[in-house]
């Protein structure tokens, strides 16, 4: 079974578009999103539409439950509050509902799937090695999929200990063996890897392998939304540079 992991959309309607097309060219059994849907971006209702469309299998994120109201906007950095705020004002009946049936973690196909960690669902970064080992002692699973970070990146787990890979463009990884993983796909939506293409990744189950994939998008149309919805301008600003 061929997957497409996707995270982290964060309202950039252009990035997903770009994303979804080169998915339709690698033409996987399932499309896995592992939420964030909203937030930051100007373009949410469609963003969801589209997701609820594509994907076979979507998680909340900490944006998405901010939105509806499920955590408090305070524990959010302000310019993302006020882009929640903002969204929560535009967010459209069908595109809510969506939202509202969704969780932040599943397993599928024997495959752990959280939005920020196997210890912390919905709020913890899995960027160090700490936090992965942390991850691996909750969750039985061999291959953990986390979002979260915005980064695209791996930490593999083996009698030898614990290594982690920064997974730019093109990065391979071998998953047979008897070695445990956690593989982040990076974000669609607000990349902050310091590569301001869209992120993904490409699982194949059966052939025990993983591909990072990153796609050109036009970063200045989602920019000029941005300012014509009077969002935070850093947020404008940090999609051209990739952080």
């Amino acid at each position: 079974m061929r997957i497409a992991v996707i995270s982290d959309i964060h309202g950039n309607l252009h990035a997903l578009d770009a994303v979804l097309d080169s998915i339709a060219g690698d033409a996987p059994d399932a499309v896995w999103c592992l939420g964030d849907l909203v937030g930051y971006g100007p373009r949410p209702n469609r963003c969801c539409t589209l997701v609820a469309e594509r994907a076979d299998v979507c998680l909340i994120g900490n944006h998405d439950l901010g939105v509806l109201g499920r955590l408090d906007l305070d524990d959010f950095s302000v310019d993302a509050a006020a882009s929640a705020r903002w969204t929560a004002t535009v967010l459209e009946d069908e595109p809510r509902r969506f939202l509202e049936s969704l969780e932040p973690q599943s397993v599928q196909e024997d495959v752990a799937l959280y939005h920020a960690s196997a210890r912390d669902p919905v709020w913890e970064y899995v960027l160090t090695p700490f936090a992965a080992l942390a991850s691996f002692a909750a969750s039985e699973a061999r291959v953990l999929l986390v979002g979260h970070s915005h980064v695209a990146l791996a930490f593999g787990l083996a009698d030898k200990g614990l290594e982690t890979t920064i997974a730019p463009a093109g990065t391979g990884l071998d998953l047979s063996g008897e070695s445990r993983w956690i593989l982040n796909p990076g974000s669609v939506g607000q990349p902050r890897d310091g590569d301001a293409r869209a992120a993904y990744l490409l699982l194949d189950l059966e052939g025990r392998r993983a591909e990072y994939r990153r796609v050109e998008y036009p970063v200045e149309r989602t920019q000029e939304e941005i300012r014509e919805r009077g969002l935070p301008e850093p947020l404008a600003e940090r999609l051209a540079q990739g952080i």
